[in-house]
């Protein structure tokens, strides 16, 4: 498919033709070598290619200060971390959804989704002082990325490039330069599929070379290379309840109706929509909130824009959906409103259904990710 003008796979078909894409509510001919990709990331290792991501350098003697100005979590880290934040509007309200390592004492690199490369540029700008220095650079085209990720990833590493990733050594959210084959790469521990993994970021010009030594290495440690596309890449965050901007979250919903208060920094003294979001906790009880739902019928499919009911009252519908082959049915995340708070209490006191080709399926909910809710596969 296409992504903001690149070619992405959807799916990979080894060894055979690609079967034939059939229009239909049903599972398509394609289901079985997506959930395979799936199950391979789950159990072993899978390689993505995530270059349609938007890149942007950040820096100069304000960035930090700039930075700050812009994002909802903290900048103000050691360099090699890496941070996941938002940016937002007076309102509070999400208006990009992106993740920042500072590669310097001035310098960070932002990756953005693909449709928040362009405004991610001008939102910095509009928020720069005249008298401020701090220079901004999409570098989109200049970087490759390839996703490892599994729980073999760290030791195929490790033994492609001789360093030490242990935790102690590379903790969840830190980074370091990496050679990969003759290839010096920045890695970075963070993953979007739920496990163990690393995203590389490559020089355009020696990708093909990066890719190779990768591939041997994972060959050499005895395993298939699976490669995987963007619907296994949305079946693995859904499962772990990851959001996506532009489909579970925009502009209409704060971090905090989103589940994101968690990557809030409310310590800091000011930032853009920081008052909205304190008047908002304030509050009391949130109205709205970003709910995930698992079917408990494995057989209906869930594609996004399906109505939610609670008590058989409409209440919401699902953002994004779709099969889940490590939970074993349809999964996805909602937007549920109730006046009284949607609370983990109100969840569990009350009945939902998803409403899929005018059939009614009981749904579980949950305002913690469904798959490995302590992140203990993803910080181990």
């Amino acid at each position: 498919m296409e992504l903001s003008g690149w070619e992405v796979p959807n799916w990979f078909s080894p060894g055979a033709p690609p079967p034939k894409v059939e229009y239909t509510y049903a599972r398509q001919p394609w289901h079985g070598l997506s959930a395979a990709e799936h199950r391979a990331t789950r159990d072993a290792v899978g390689l993505f290619d995530k270059s349609f991501m938007g890149k942007v350098v950040v820096q100069g003697r304000d960035a930090e200060l700039v930075l700050n100005r812009v994002s909802a979590n903290s900048v103000s880290v050691p360099v090699g971390t890496n941070i996941y934040t938002q940016w937002l509007n007076d309102q509070g309200g999400i208006l990009s959804d992106l993740t920042i390592t500072r590669t310097g004492q001035t310098k960070y690199l932002l990756i953005t989704g693909d449709v928040l490369q362009s405004t991610t540029t001008s939102w910095l700008r509009r928020n720069t002082a005249t008298d401020e220095v701090c220079f901004v650079t999409d570098v989109t085209s200049a970087y490759t990325i390839l996703s490892l990720q599994g729980p073999l990833s760290r030791d195929i590493l490790q033994s492609l490039s001789g360093a030490d990733l242990s935790t102690p050594a590379l903790p969840f959210r830190q980074s370091c330069m990496l050679e990969i084959g003759p290839v010096s790469v920045r890695a970075v521990r963070v993953t979007y599929m739920g496990e163990l993994g690393y995203e590389l970021y490559i020089p355009t010009e020696y990708s093909h070379a990066a890719y190779d030594a990768l591939i041997a290495a994972i060959v050499a440690a005895g395993v298939d290379p699976v490669h995987c596309g963007l619907m296994a890449l949305e079946s693995l965050r859904l499962e772990k309840g990851y959001r996506d901007f532009g489909v579970d979250i925009d502009n209409t919903d704060t971090p905090l109706e989103a589940g994101l208060g968690f990557v809030v920094d409310l310590t800091k003294p000011d930032f853009i929509g920081r008052a909205a979001l304190v008047a908002q906790k304030a509050a009391g009880p949130l109205t709205r909130r970003l709910v995930q739902f698992l079917l408990t019928d494995p057989t209906p499919l869930l594609f996004g824009n399906e109505p939610i009911l609670c008590d058989g009252a409409y209440v919401g519908y699902i953002r994004a959906g779709a099969f889940g082959p490590t939970l074993g049915a349809s999964v996805g995340l909602g937007m549920v409103e109730h006046a009284g708070g949607v609370t983990a209490e109100f969840l569990c006191s009350h009945r939902f259904e998803i409403e899929v080709n005018d059939r009614r399926i009981a749904a579980t909910s949950s305002l913690t990710p469904m798959y490995d809710p302590k992140s203990e596969r993803v910080r181990g």
